[in-house]
């Protein structure tokens, strides 16, 4: 019955977590607020806050898993992508665990991980199924035929859609992070009151640019006739905004669905919250016959609990790494 505590520190959140046996036992998040001065997040004070917060987080961890270090049976971390700094933070100190207690190091992929985490609680879906995996920095569409077979077969050419709601917000004159607040005022609000420009993007990938330069000239344009008009639609602006953004990622995902006859859909990462989005799949999956997994909400954003499941995965299939191992910003999939 292994033992995996996990790190995960790919960008602002301090992550650690225990699984026992497959099951989750513990979960912490630390988050960083300070951020919310800069309008994003600042990868040299990201990664001084998580070596601030580490050993606490890790401490806490294994409280409340009710555990001590000595019943540990291997450390599982992101080694990537993500921010250097922040990786580097995680990275040095699983080596250090690890090194001390005698321990194997497990390496996860955060992006394999955000998927692996529909395997935390039921239900979970069969293989092989497709995954909409959308976060801050990535927009992929993946074919996972096993814990460890996974093939991107459509993705973002430029900006992810996390970074659209996260810049649109920014436009909107929201704080950082402004995709959930996006996500609140779009509730009151109509989404078929404003139009964008859709990208028109062959296969299964996307493209969020010109999206974004569309809000952008809209704004612009209101502006001059009205100059408090943000003010005055902002709900109905954050309604078409995500109403927008949604259609665009469900529209990939229906292409790629019906070419693969797979009617197993999941979808993970930050974004992944997201109600409008949380909806509008559970509406198409009504029409289409569709089976759809939806991570619980703290499985969604980054944490160290998806960290753990695959490194519980990854310890039954005797797949570990050495003291070598390093951070990567970019990680192949």
């Amino acid at each position: 019955m292994p033992v995996i505590l996990a790190i995960e520190s790919s960008c602002d959140e301090t992550s650690v977590a225990i699984c026992n046996n497959g099951k989750i036992t513990a979960n912490v998040i630390a988050n960083q607020t300070i951020h919310q001065n800069y309008g994003g997040v600042i990868p040299e004070l990201a990664s001084r806050v998580h070596q601030q917060n580490i050993i606490p987080v890790v401490h806490q961890a294994l409280g409340d898993s009710g555990l001590s270090k000595s019943e540990v049976s291997a450390v599982a971390f992101t080694q990537g992508p993500g921010l250097l700094g922040s990786l580097l933070v995680g990275v040095s100190f699983a080596k250090s665990f690890a090194l001390a207690l005698g321990l194997p190091l497990i390496s996860v992929n955060h992006m394999h991980a955000h998927i692996l985490a529909h395997f935390i609680e039921e239900p979970r879906p069969d293989f092989p199924f497709l995954c909409l995996t959308v976060s801050g920095g990535h927009t992929q569409i993946v074919l996972v035929k096993s814990y460890f077979d996974m093939q991107i077969v459509g993705e973002t050419l430029d900006d992810a859609a996390g970074e659209a709601f996260d810049k649109t917000a920014k436009l909107l004159n929201l704080p950082y992070p402004g995709g959930p607040l996006i996500d609140k005022y779009a509730q009151q609000g109509d989404g078929r009151k404003y139009q964008f420009g859709v990208p028109q993007i062959k296969d299964f990938d996307y493209s969020f640019s010109g999206f974004k330069t569309s809000i952008l000239y809209f704004i612009r344009s209101k502006e001059q006739e009205d100059p408090d008009f943000v003010a005055k639609h902002l709900n109905d602006i954050c309604a078409s905004v995500q109403h927008s953004i949604v259609q665009i990622l469900l529209n990939k995902l229906k292409l790629a669905a019906k070419h693969f006859g797979i009617k197993e859909i999941a979808i993970a990462g930050g974004v992944s919250a997201n109600s409008g989005l949380r909806r509008e799949l559970q509406n198409v999956a009504d029409q289409l016959g569709w089976n759809v997994y939806i991570p619980a909400f703290q499985y969604c954003t980054d944490n160290a609990a998806m960290i753990a499941i695959a490194g519980h995965f990854k310890y039954m299939e005797g797949k570990f790494t050495d003291q070598r191992v390093a951070p990567l910003s970019r990680m192949e999939f």
